[in-house]
Formats: C-alpha cells, structure tokens, sequence
C-alpha cells in the first residue's frame, strides 16, 4: 500500500521518508527559488537546496565556492515556495570541517530556513560530524559515493563500486551514517551492484542518482532533467523536456513580434 498519493497531499516527515524505505520509492528534486518550488509543492516528497546551484546559475565551474550566505538565502525562497515537501539544506563546502563547525553553521541553517534537515558529504570518515550535528537534535541527510565537494582531492568525477573491496568500502560508509543517526544516504555515482548492496545492508532510505534502479528513491537535479543546463549532460540524467529549446523558440517569437512592432497588439494594451 502507497504511503501516500502520487500527488502528495501532506507535509512530508522525516517520519513519513522512513516509512517509505521498501514501500515506495522516494522521489526528490533539487529547487533554488520560490517560483520552481512552487511548481514541484506537492509533486515530490523531498526537494535539496543543493550546491549544485553553484554550476548550474552561478555559472562556476563547479560547487566548491558556495557559501553558507548563498544556501541559507536559497533555501528561504524554496521554502517560501513550497510548505509540503521535506526540505534539505546541503551544507557547502567547508562548512564541517569540525564538530564545532558543522553544529555551528547547520544551527544557523535551522535557526534561519524552515529547512528540516542538512546533507553532508562523506562516509566513516565524517560519521562523526553527522553524530555531533544529530546530538544535537539536527537531521542529517547522508551522501557517499561521488561526492562533488570531493572533485579535486579525488581528481575529478570517479565512478565508485567497481570492485567487491570498493563495494564493502560503501557498505562501511552507509553503515557508520546510519549508526550515526542519518536518516536517509544520498548514493550518487555508483555501480548498480553496489548501490543495491548499499541499500540492502542499511534500515534506513537510499536516495539513488547515477545509482541505478535498486535505491529507495531517486534524485535529479531540476535544470538537468528539464534540459535547461546545456554544459554537460551525465549518463544518468533524462532529459523530460527540452527546457532551453523551448525557451529560446518562444523568445525567437517574442524578439520577433517586437521588431516587427506585432506586439503589443489591441489585446495588450490598455
């Protein structure tokens, strides 16, 4: 039975995300404003503010630069937008390079947005940074496997899982999370076998994104899967629609109408 509708008609819990693991998939997108957020209120279950903000309107090259300033200000127009999806602040680079510092920084988050939870990259080896921030009554979203905030150190974007001894490196990674008191683990990047052991070896929702089919749920980010993020396109990333095909064609229309003094027209004008 189906936790809920595919139109979610209520607030969507840390409670209720639990619930789903083995149940029903998970479906979560990322949003940066209120006006995208608006669109997907009621039509997933999570929505992240994430980093990727940084590549995808900021036009860097990748998330590294992104500011506590810049996410706090991000996640209080999504959650201005939209009051039924659990929303996840991702802490950017640099902010939990220690305890003090991550409980500092996602305090403010949570002092500052209507956000219910933070994401943070990292396995066994920031297990405790996810301990210290859930001591202290702050929901912690997970992320293992290609971790952008990793690029450089790890020398660049690495595909994970590809042997049984990288595979129970993953396994470790989620399990410490979870002990840890994460509620649910962001796998990005991974082979599908170990994305599905990941998944097998924890109690709590794995939240899939170049992860294949055997996660919990799934993630997107929205100006990749509405085709408007042009740089690149992932292997892992469907297009639904041809956002900037269909942008540039209507402003075609519009440039057009006013050079040719169509528009205004009688019916826009006062």
């Amino acid at each position: 039975m189906s936790i809920h509708s595919d139109k979610v008609a209520k607030k969507v819990t840390l409670t209720t995300i639990s619930k789903m693991k083995g149940v029903e998939p998970i479906t979560m997108v990322t949003a940066y404003d209120a006006l995208f957020a608006k669109l997907f209120n009621g039509n997933v279950d999570m929505i992240l503010i994430g980093d990727s903000l940084n590549m995808s309107f900021l036009g860097k090259e990748d998330t590294l630069s992104a500011t506590m300033d810049q996410m706090i200000y991000h996640t209080q127009a999504v959650c201005n937008g939209a009051s039924l999806p659990l929303i996840v602040l991702d802490m950017p680079f640099g902010s939990y390079t220690n305890e003090v510092d991550a409980v500092k920084n996602a305090t403010r988050a949570y002092q500052e947005t209507n956000a219910q939870a933070v994401k943070i990259e990292g396995g066994k080896e920031r297990a405790y940074i996810v301990k210290a921030l859930t001591n202290n009554s702050i929901a912690v979203l997970g992320h293992i496997g290609l971790m952008p905030q990793f690029l450089r150190s790890d020398g660049g974007y690495n595909i994970r899982g590809k042997d049984k001894t990288d595979i129970a490196s993953l396994v470790e990674d989620a399990r410490a999370l979870e002990s840890a008191g994460a509620f649910a683990i962001v796998v990005e990047g991974v082979k599908s076998d170990a994305a599905r052991a990941i998944t097998e070896a924890v109690n709590i929702p794995t939240i899939g994104i170049g992860a294949g089919l055997d996660t919990d749920g799934q993630v997107l980010v929205w100006s990749d899967m509405f085709g408007f993020f042009e740089s690149f396109k992932p292997k892992f990333v469907k297009q639904y629609c041809q956002g900037a095909k269909i942008i540039r064609e209507n402003l075609e229309e519009y440039t057009s109408e006013v050079k040719n003094r169509n528009f205004p027209s009688e019916e826009y004008t006062y």
